[in-house]
């Protein structure tokens, strides 16, 4: 399908800060339960999230095409790429629809800290990859020194796991730190406790809008069709205990006790303007995983950490979408590859996204590297190897375009402490 682009010179009637996340050129998607009322899809403009569903009972938006604005059930990519001209047309600066309807718009514009915005759709399965080739050679540098930090398979498939889909939670829920078990290497029995290396994992994912039967796959050319759009995601981790279980079969407690995304859609539409040819692969996949051309996406990344006793967070990582080896349209074909069919309300994620320098990396065990250069919070005087309680961990994503930037918002997490 051909993507809805907004035009870079586009304004809205609703007034929109320079450096917005949400200019007229996104309008990303998301859930809201503003207090009072019932759960409702809305649609980021600015400071604001524009209630859908007053649009539609005030006959601003057509029932005939779009009856169900209560959640995601009734979207797939070619529908939500409607409703999101529909919507556009609506706030462009010279339409008068909604513009000039005061009592419509002053209920329909919820600010943004008074939305309640939810998780955008509860995943059905969560499904996390290990795409992000520079983590992935730090991360082999670290625990195979004599080796080749890539295993033979890297390059030949994208990497991945099923993770837990009920423990996904939205940007801003408290993570408590888990319990799991350890084992020191100069201790004959393991322990079990919390946690003490509690680690953020800089991510991207997307949504599945439309699904596939088991036993048919999907190829690369068609992947993209399937999906709604991209999150952010911060896929926790509790490394020491990583460290013990992942052998043989890969995580599994170490991950599973929390996922955090953004809180909105942001469509494949929006992002046109970011995608680029991404880095070369070599050797060439099979042909079943040939990727189509400009399949990645230039998008900036960034990771900021705030400590208990800071007033402000602090920059402590950027890197860019740009940096993985498999682009998500390959990743959903090898999915698939086997049969296994995709369901509406999937949640994939690519895994850890770093860059090639060391302030581009997107994990605290990179950035302190096993926790041998303990990162230095400014304010404070503080040190990190890795998460404390108290800390928050914000991620942040946009794309830049010509005078305006499409943005994801924040998927942010504060560490709680075990408590029971």
């Amino acid at each position: 399908m051909k993507p809805f682009v907004v035009p870079a010179t586009a304004k809205s009637w609703v007034d929109v800060a320079a450096n917005s996340d949400f200019p007229i050129q996104n309008l990303p998607f998301g859930l809201a339960a503003p207090k009072g009322r019932d759960e409702t899809m809305v649609v980021a403009i600015g400071d604001y999230a524009l209630d859908l569903l007053i649009l539609l009972d005030n006959g601003l938006i057509p029932e005939s095409e779009f009856p169900l604005l209560e959640s995601f059930i009734d979207m797939d990519r070619e529908k939500l790429s409607a409703l999101r001209q529909w919507v556009f047309g609506l706030l462009t600066v010279d339409d008068p629809r909604l513009r000039d309807n005061k009592t419509v718009w002053k209920k329909a514009l919820i600010p943004i800290a008074d939305a309640n915005l939810q998780v955008p759709i509860p995943p059905v399965a969560f499904v996390d990859f290990y795409s992000g080739v520079h983590h992935a050679r730090n991360v082999g540098q670290m625990f195979r020194p004599q080796g080749d930090p890539l295993l033979p398979n890297y390059k030949w498939i994208p990497i991945g796991y099923n993770g837990r889909a009920n423990t996904v939670v939205v940007s801003g829920t408290e993570i408590i730190r888990p319990r799991v078990q350890t084992k020191a290497p100069d201790v004959e029995e393991p322990a079990w406790g919390p946690s003490r290396e509690l680690d953020f994992e800089l991510e991207m994912g997307y949504y599945i809008g439309t699904g596939s039967e088991m036993g048919r796959r999907v190829t690369v050319t068609k992947a993209e069709e399937h999906m709604l759009g991209l999150v952010l995601v911060n896929d926790w981790s509790a490394r020491d205990g990583q460290r013990w279980e992942y052998q043989p079969l890969g995580p599994f407690l170490a991950k599973s006790f929390a996922t955090t995304i953004s809180p909105w859609i942001v469509t494949l539409d929006a992002l046109a303007p970011f995608r680029i040819e991404g880095m070369d692969q070599d050797p060439t996949p099979l042909p079943h995983l040939t990727r189509t051309p400009n399949s990645h996406f230039d998008i900036e990344l960034r990771v900021s950490l705030q400590s208990a006793k800071m007033k402000k967070p602090q920059t402590i990582a950027k890197s860019n979408m740009k940096h993985l080896y498999w682009s998500i349209a390959q990743q959903v074909a090898h999915q698939t590859s086997n049969g296994t069919p995709l369901d509406m309300g999937d949640l994939y994620a690519t895994g850890t996204i770093s860059g090639e320098g060391q302030d581009e990396a997107g994990s605290m065990l990179e950035l302190s590297w096993k926790g041998d250069r303990p990162i230095k919070l400014d304010e404070t005087g503080e040190s990190r190897t890795f998460l404390e309680d108290g800390d928050t961990v914000i991620l942040e994503g946009w794309g830049q375009g010509d005078g305006f930037r499409v943005g994801f918002g924040q998927a942010s997490g504060k560490v709680k402490s075990v408590t029971k």
